[in-house]
């Protein structure tokens, strides 16, 4: 019998017209899109749907908005029989995980990843810290090239996303020497992410220091289904532990490549990317290619994945 893994996107993933359709099909969709609203005080919908782009973009706009999309995608497809055994969630996709798994209201998930966007954005002013995503070459050489480019400077790994793609955040120039020094170690590719600032590196503690209160302040309850954290591929089963690892990933690398393996060594053979755009589906023929994967982000993809899957 097969096992269901829910997976949720990160930032990046958003885009001008998500959800529109679920919006206007289903009602439970639609009611998603109408509490953001509600809650955030403004029409979050209309930015998801019309955009423009560039506020959509902006790390506060495009951290609640994906949170929405995903979650109104979530709904969508529970109200139509689907239900995961365990999930996991892209760095800000741990979030969507969380109130997918039942460990905090969607309601009180908005205001803490609109927070946590304005805390990562302010942490380091803009232009000063960069990211790059290195092709080909294995997290221990890029380890290695990043520690032998710092010169006193901040660049460390940040997403292990796959086997051949480490992205790398810090410093600016620092980043751009670890760059070179991948290259020379053999590198396919460094490519210059276009990011409002370094996530997940330790430039970012001082908006983990600013959101670990209002995190722990929250009412949450244990996961109803095992959330399988970014920061140690683990799978926490409490409230408390679940709230921690949230603290931890703004500042650490997200280990999504031992998430998924973590994933599947529980059992998980089947995996839908629950929310805009398909970046984790690709990822997952990297990582294994025997793993099922299915990408749901609009109206034909969720008829898709319930026929394919339910």
């Amino acid at each position: 019998m097969r096992m269901l893994a829910f997976i949720f996107p990160g930032q990046g993933s958003q885009r001008v017209g998500m959800g529109r359709d679920l919006a206007e099909t289903y009602p439970e969709c639609r009611a998603t899109f109408q509490e953001a609203d509600d809650v955030l005080g403004e029409s979050l919908s209309t930015l998801c749907f019309d955009g423009p782009e560039d506020r959509l973009t902006l790390t506060e706009n495009a951290q609640p908005a994906i949170l929405t999309a995903s979650v109104a995608m979530y709904r969508g497809l529970t109200a139509r029989g689907l239900a995961p055994a365990c999930v996991a969630g892209h760095s800000l996709g741990e979030y969507s995980a969380h109130v997918a798994a039942g460990t905090m209201a969607f309601a009180d998930a908005l205001g803490i990843v609109r927070r946590r966007g304005r805390y990562m954005q302010e942490a380091v002013p803009v232009g000063e810290g960069a990211m790059a995503a290195v092709l080909g070459l294995d997290a221990d050489e890029v380890g290695r090239a990043c520690a032998d480019s710092g010169q006193g400077e901040v660049v460390s790994p940040a997403n292990l996303n796959a086997p051949d793609q480490v992205v790398i955040a810090g410093a600016r120039e620092a980043v751009g020497r670890a760059g070179e020094a991948s290259k020379r170690l053999g590198a396919k590719r460094v490519v210059p992410l276009t990011v409002s600032a370094p996530f997940h590196c330790a430039l970012m503690q001082p908006a983990a220091d600013r959101l670990a209160p209002e995190l722990r302040a929250l009412e949450v309850a244990d996961p109803t289904v095992p959330v399988v954290a970014n920061v140690d591929a683990q799978p926490k089963l409490e409230a408390a532990e679940a709230i921690e690892a949230l603290i931890g990933q703004i500042a650490s690398p997200v280990l999504w490549e031992q998430v998924v393996k973590r994933l599947a060594s529980d059992g998980a053979d089947t995996y839908l990317e629950v929310g805009p755009g398909s970046v984790l589906t690709g990822l997952m023929r990297k990582i294994d290619r025997s793993l099922r994967a299915v990408a749901a982000d609009s109206l034909p993809t969720l008829d898709h994945a319930k026929e394919s899957i339910g």
